[in-house]
């Protein structure tokens, strides 16, 4: 084994499993691989923070491992059973497809050919597409990378950041994340924070060949760490507005000239029904000014046999926005039942939007409202998206706001969004409740509804997960806080089960700060606040951002006890150690553990959370005993994991917590050197996944089997 375990090769274990996934099984190997850094050094060692930190903790136990055999061997087979997980590059969906209708644009394309063909220099391979609403910057991109889609083998790969976002902006750490999931990389195997993120991008696109499309950012740091290092990867960033400054090739999208918008007319249009506009065509060419989604708009109204007067006061003419004017224009044609519609839906500014949220904002039956957004689509006020959602085209939903203010008034606003607001957080909490049964942490007093079973309660929240996300944003404007409580309150079985911490953390920082705020003191206020700040830790603990999240545990342990309520605060307590835990400070987080089952314990027949307390007292057992496995006393580790074990195989068990136990249990014995003991609890633990699908956990286990081989 001397020779396997380098200081290089222990070096980059150290580095992968310690900067790697925070799902549930990277957790795991993260705080077994602590276990093993405490046996081999005999001190609690303090977990590293960068990657020189990684790098100098391998320096610290080569030198052990050289002189002690034992050591080394536990190494080398800790280091052939682990399973950081060691994502490819996978080409994926591709680009979105071109726009048939796309028309010039050779200029554009040529210089955009140019950045990519050009010898590297050195120089890494960008360009940035900008210009105003509507202008095709995204055409252009989708256009040039189906034109070249045979110069990049390795694939191409696509990021729109108006998805899912409503009033926010992506952080850069949200951006590179949702580029790793183009590129195949699996949810579970995402690396924690930013840092690690890119170091992933960097790593899978080495070499490599591939187009990189971010469409829509809004600033330079979305994207800066997103330069490729490799010359053959091209980066392509669009923008919507301005120039942002970003060290690339800068290329601005001009409006078309008139025989060319004239064209796109008529490729949309059809040649004859332009003709017969001939008499209108001047001046519907001043007020689109080259804008090609202006020209869309208007050549669907020449299909629908639809007059175009163009409107020269609001055109770009008079130095207006032609997509303003044009959706203006389009609005007064539309039915008033239908405009109305639209004007209430655009307030919100949603990421998506169904015919239940738009019924909600018009106070109107669903059917009507699904009838009324086909007929917007048809006008080409919004686009289709998937699921029977659309969303607004880009620059619309300015002047539909705008006419909502005029038309319906300040407090028809305010009754629109906040009914739309309400209903949301009802049908939220309802597939909170069915995705989670039985959990305190979503009972506020909503039912199932229509949700048939947890999958489905799940399925609902994270199609509108997006929605919720920019409802706490809108409750919070408005002045409704309690809808944002209950809204970020219905985001737990989301951030739970599906992860996808970056998205739901603006609206966990929102409600957090709302729960917050002094003066509330009623013990339904305390609780409240209690719940928020937790989910706002545990969201932070997943995002390795320590020391934030250890503040807002505290504040949630110290909000619960005001509240009186037990279950609350020993949940707290229990999450303050399991961030010890994850940290490598294995004696306080038992402290903690201890501390939280002396809570539990207090908690009478008739007190909340009574009914699940055997339960939680099990999961503290378990927890206990990996803390003192962190503590290398395995004989304690090893009676805690039985007391779990016992419970869990009773008949109000669990088959996948009686396997995480097991699975617990086999790394004891492994640390003790009993392989045979190790190898009985992972064959039964296996017995009980493998009907289950659990391949996260096999995985895991088969990393366990290699160790125990290893060891032998």
């Amino acid at each position: 084994m001397l020779e396997i375990v380098t200081v290089g090769a222990l070096g980059a274990l150290l580095t992968a499993v310690g900067n790697g996934a925070s799902g549930e099984f990277g957790r795991q190997l993260h705080v077994s691989m602590g276990a093993l850094v405490r046996r081999t050094l005999g001190r609690e060692t303090a977990l590293p923070a960068t990657p020189e930190g990684w790098q100098a903790l391998a320096g610290q136990l080569h030198p052990v491992l050289l002189r002690d055999a034992g050591a080394a061997g536990a190494w080398g087979a800790f280091m052939a059973g682990a399973r950081p997980g060691a994502p490819v590059l996978r080409p994926g969906a591709g680009l979105p497809p071109a726009t048939r209708y796309f028309t010039d644009r050779d200029a554009v394309l040529k210089r955009l050919t140019r950045e990519a063909s050009r010898a590297a220099a050195g120089r890494p391979r960008a360009a940035l597409l900008y210009g105003p609403a509507g202008i095709g910057t995204s055409a252009v991109a989708l256009a040039w990378g189906a034109r070249e889609h045979g110069r990049y083998p390795d694939g191409q790969f696509y990021v729109d950041l108006r998805e899912g976002d409503g009033d926010g902006r992506p952080t850069p750490a949200a951006v590179v994340q949702r580029l790793l999931l183009s590129m195949g990389v699996e949810p579970e195997h995402l690396p924690a924070t930013e840092a690690d993120r890119v170091q992933l991008y960097r790593t899978l696109t080495a070499g490599r060949r591939a187009l990189i499309v971010v469409d829509h950012a809004t600033t330079a740091a979305q994207v800066q760490h997103l330069v490729p290092a490799t010359p053959e990867v091209f980066l392509l960033v669009v923008v919507t507005g301005p120039d942002l400054g970003l060290e690339a090739e800068r290329i601005e999208v001009e409006p078309l000239r008139d025989r060319d918008a004239v064209e796109l007319l008529r490729r949309v249009a059809r040649p004859e029904l332009v003709a017969e506009a001939k008499p209108e065509l001047p001046g519907l060419l001043r007020q689109c000014a080259g804008n090609p989604l202006a020209l869309k708009i208007a050549a669907r109204q020449l299909l629908d046999r639809v007059r175009v007067a163009p409107d020269d006061a609001h055109g770009a003419v008079n130095g207006g926005d032609p997509v303003r004017a044009m959706a203006r224009q389009v609005s007064r044609g539309l039915r008033p039942e239908t405009a109305r519609l639209c004007r209430l839906v655009a307030l919100g500014n949603w990421p998506a939007v169904d015919a239940r949220l738009a019924a909600d904002a018009a106070d109107v039956a669903e059917d009507a409202a699904r009838a009324m957004l086909a007929e917007a689509a048809g006008a080409g006020l919004l686009e289709p998206l998937y699921d029977a959602r659309y969303r607004f085209r880009p620059g619309v939903r300015g002047p539909l706001v705008e006419a909502a203010a005029a038309q319906d008034g300040i407090a028809g606003c305010s009754v629109a969004v906040a009914r739309a607001l309400d209903r949301l957080a009802d049908r939220a909490l309802a597939a909170a409740r069915a995705a989670l049964p039985g959990s305190w942490r979503t009972d506020l007093g909503q039912g199932r509804g229509p949700y048939v079973d947890e999958a489905a309660g799940l399925a609902a929240l994270r199609a509108d997960a997006g929605n919720l996300v920019q409802a706490i944003r809108l409750a919070d404007e408005y002045g409704r806080t309690g809808t944002a409580l209950r809204l970020a309150r219905a985001l737990w079985p989301y951030q739970l089960k599906a992860g996808n911490w970056d998205q739901v953390l603006p609206g966990l920082r929102i409600a957090s700060r709302l729960a917050g705020r002094p003066g509330a003191g009623s013990p339904a206020d305390s609780r409240m606040a209690g719940a928020l700040h937790f989910q706002l830790g545990f969201c932070l603990g997943e995002l390795r951002q320590w020391e934030e999240a250890r503040r807002a545990l505290d504040a949630a342990a110290r909000s619960e006890q005001d509240a009186g309520h037990l279950l609350g605060q020993a949940s707290c307590v229990e999450g303050l150690g399991l961030h010890l835990l994850y940290r490598w400070q294995y004696p306080e987080a038992y402290e903690q553990f201890a501390a939280a089952e002396e809570i539990y314990r207090l908690i009478g027949p008739n007190d909340a959370g009574s009914s699940s307390l055997r339960r939680a007292l099990a999961l503290i057992q378990r927890h206990q005993g990996r803390a003192l496995r962190g503590m290398g006393q395995l004989d304690a580790a090893e009676a805690k994991l039985e007391q779990a074990r016992h419970f869990f195989a009773g008949d109000d068990g669990e088959a996948y917590n009686r396997a995480r136990t097991l699975t617990d249990l086999a790394e004891v014995r492994i640390d003790a050197g009993d392989r045979a003991g190790a190898l009985a609890h992972i064959l039964a633990a296996e017995r009980l996944l493998t009907p289950e699908g659990a391949t996260a956990h096999l995985a895991y286990l088969a990393g366990l089997r290699e160790q125990c081989a290893a060891a032998a």
